[in-house]
């Protein structure tokens, strides 16, 4: 029994020997000098898996970079998209670099690029309905446009662009050999595109956005090369100032443990890679009831009231169909409706209501054209539309005396009856529209109505109670009664031709 207990033992001791040396052999085997890790790298497997692997030289440099010369928020946590405060009308530089390495893109060696810089927003719902967000802000904003291009602080930007129906968007030609700057001011604030509801609302971000082209086979720069964007909320004038202030205050409050989760600000803003921006061209649907274009440009007129050769007192003859014919007619399309405000002096007005036709401008009211153009213009635009003619500040009527009747007797039939001379024919007058109220305006209107060559007309007379002539004068014309009603006829002599009437005229 002992015996068998001290074989026992023994063999204990044997295996517990022959597992170690075979733990401190699999330590010798797995030493540092048994294996190195190129040597395990090496092995078939590992080779097929590192040919998949991209090289370093192989990963893809952009070939621009855009550099916004405005710090960042540190109050982004991380791997958020970096957020930039700007003030409203601000300029801020755009830094254009070449990022291309030595051989990369040849083909624009030499040559210039088109970038198109946009002020775009940030929200996916408010990008689904930015035409009318746009629109609702051009309303609202008559004449000023979301961003602007500051051309005399800019640096190496040719053949700047602003494309009157994108109010967001400026484009240029700049070389990227050459040292390229552009400063940009956004005109709209975050808070223009937030529902009202009780004030303090937070405004929504925009995305600052340059896309870059170069030139395709016909000329055209629309073969696209590089897009960037980067993530900005725009205040009133130096309240950006005050929020960066107040972000940085606020994380100098919390704690080391907290500032870990955040971003540091940074002094300028590099514009991350994107997907183009689509420009899809706008659609305006023309809800007027015709499309058959009436409008055409009347003739230029030299008066600013029409001179008139009706046949009676109460009818306003040329005037009528001269305003007839100035008139926008509601079928006029959007073309014919600009036409028609740059003839009436309303050139400024034409990138605004460039979308227009002439049923929807006929439609605004005259508060809509307050609001819009501003009192002075707004008021002046509806008159125009009206159709609402200048009342002359003096009308007259003339007759053209009846061969055989004398002048006192023809002025006693017009004071009397004032429709028939003695052998029956009635008289006809011509109404004459005066506006600055001084004689040699009667002269050459008188000369118009009855085609008297104006350079033959030596005087005027006016026939006194008497029958004296008396010279019509300035001061005369200004104390003419309206709606007077006087007989015209001409006395020629060897060197000279007097009209006479109650008025006369002496015509050489």
């Amino acid at each position: 029994m002992a015996w068998v207990l001290k074989m026992d033992e023994v063999i204990e001791s044997g295996l517990v020997h022959d597992f170690d040396a075979s733990l401190s052999g699999i330590g010798q085997e797995l030493g540092a000098g048994a294996y190195s890790m190129s040597d395990v790298l090496a092995l078939p497997i590992f080779k097929q898996e590192d040919s998949s692997l991209p090289l370093d030289d192989e990963t893809k440099n952009p070939p621009f970079q855009y550099v916004m010369c405005a710090a960042t928020s540190p109050a982004v946590k991380l791997h958020d998209e970096t957020l930039t405060y700007l003030n409203q009308g601000q300029s801020y530089e755009i830094r254009m670099l070449d990022n291309r390495k030595m051989g990369d893109m040849p083909e624009i060696t030499g040559k210039l690029v088109k970038s198109i810089i946009r002020v775009v927003f940030h929200d996916r719902r408010l990008q689904y309905t930015e035409h009318q967000q746009l629109e609702g802000w051009k309303w609202n904003r008559p004449g000023d446009r979301l961003l602007d291009l500051d051309i005399p602080m800019s640096v190496g930007i040719i053949d700047t662009r602003t494309n009157p129906s994108q109010l967001n968007a400026v484009e240029f030609l700049w070389d990227p050999a050459k040292r390229t700057s552009a400063f940009i001011q956004v005109h709209c604030i975050s808070t223009e595109f937030t529902p009202r509801k009780h004030g303090g609302e937070k405004g929504v971000p925009f995305r600052i956005q340059v896309d870059t082209f170069k030139q395709n086979e016909n000329g055209e720069y629309t073969d696209h090369l590089h897009s960037a964007s980067c993530q900005i909320k725009v205040f009133k004038p130096k309240g950006a100032d005050r929020k960066q202030k107040t972000d940085r205050e606020k994380m100098e409050k919390r704690t080391a443990h907290e500032k870990e989760k955040y971003q540091p600000s940074y002094d300028t803003t590099i514009l991350t890679e994107c997907s183009p921006w689509p420009d899809t061209p706008t659609t305006y649907v023309n809800n007027s009831p015709s499309t058959a274009p009436t409008f055409t440009s009347p003739p230029q007129s030299t008066c600013s009231v029409p001179d008139s050769n009706s046949s009676s007192p109460n009818h306003q003859g040329d005037g009528v169909s001269q305003t007839s014919s100035e008139q926008l007619q509601p079928s006029a399309t959007t073309q014919e409706t600009q036409q028609w405000l740059l003839k009436n002096r309303f050139s400024s007005y034409t990138r605004l209501f460039s979308n227009f036709s002439g049923a929807d401008l006929l439609k605004l009211t005259k508060e809509d054209l307050v609001q819009i153009c501003g009192a002075a213009d707004g008021i002046r635009l509806y008159n125009s539309l009206k159709s609402r003619s200048v009342r002359p500040r003096l009308t007259i009527y003339v007759c053209q005396e009846q061969p055989g009747s004398s002048l006192l007797q023809g002025q006693q039939q017009a004071a009397g009856s004032g429709a028939e001379n003695g052998s029956g024919t009635p008289y006809v007058y011509h109404a004459i529209y005066l506006e600055e109220m001084v004689a040699s305006e009667v002269a050459r209107k008188l000369a118009l109505v009855f085609n008297i060559p104006f350079h033959q007309i030596n005087q005027v007379y006016r026939q006194g109670p008497t029958g004296i002539h008396i010279l019509v004068s300035d001061q005369m014309v200004q104390n003419f009664q309206d709606e007077s009603c006087f007989l015209f006829s001409t006395v020629k002599g060897t060197l000279s031709v007097c009209v006479c009437v109650c008025v006369c005229v002496c015509v050489s």
